[in-house]
């Protein structure tokens, strides 16, 4: 069980780098610019920072085994999407189904290891899975690098794909609940807050690089 689950955060944190490297034959086969390209990280990013806080209602409120399927569920349907997307709004729309999924799995995982282990063990299990979030974030540029010089960038998702079919499959028949569930209610309000404050901060890093940007060229031209 520790082992699914480790594997599903293991391809949703390789997929936060990944994508780095591809990102100038994204926007050299979708013609857009830098600052567009940038926001398949940036809203990445900006979904996990919403919903990694209202996990720990999730985590309570259903059933291990239903939460990590539906996050498994999310994350291979926005794999899948990104891997054929037409368009840049579609690509951009899969990474945001994508980071559904994994900001879901990685407190959940968490979360597990803290219940399922005694508390003599739980250091080997927190070392094992800082480990898994070491090693994915080192190997995305170099295996994303690599794919990108000999295949195209769709390549990315192809390879991320099957991998997340195997581990959704192997969840829905060996997966078992650990954590207690109990009846609470969600804070709609700390989520409102906590959404609007993560997003308009990135939005604003964000925009601030393309401002940046034009007075430079500004500066430039006098």
């Amino acid at each position: 069980m520790i082992a699914i689950l480790f594997i599903g955060a293991f391809v949703a944190i390789l997929n936060e780098t990944l994508l780095n490297v591809a990102l100038p034959s994204i926007m050299e086969e979708f013609n857009v610019n830098a600052t567009t390209v940038q926001w398949l990280s940036t809203g990445y990013m900006l979904i996990n920072g919403i919903l990694i806080p209202a996990s720990a209602f999730f985590i309570q409120r259903f059933s291990d085994k239903k939460l990590f399927i539906t996050a498994m569920l999310l994350f291979t349907l926005g794999t899948l999407l990104a891997s054929i997307a037409p368009a840049f709004g579609v690509l951009l729309g899969a990474r945001m189904i994508q980071a559904s999924g994994s900001a879901i799995m990685m407190p959940l995982l968490m979360n597990v290891m803290l219940t399922a282990f005694p508390v003599e063990k739980r250091g080997t299990a927190m070392g094992m899975f800082g480990l898994v979030m070491i090693t994915a974030p080192a190997i995305g540029p170099t295996l994303s690098g690599w794919l990108i010089e000999h295949y195209s960038w769709r390549m990315l998702f192809d390879l991320v794909l099957p991998i997340a079919v195997l581990t959704l499959i192997f969840a829905v028949f060996k997966l078992k609940d650990v954590t207690p569930q109990r009846a609470i209610k969600l804070d709609f309000m700390s989520l409102v807050l906590s959404s609007i404050g993560f997003g308009g901060l990135l939005y604003g890093f964000s925009s601030a690089g393309k401002k940046d940007g034009i007075v430079h060229s500004c500066t430039v031209r006098l």
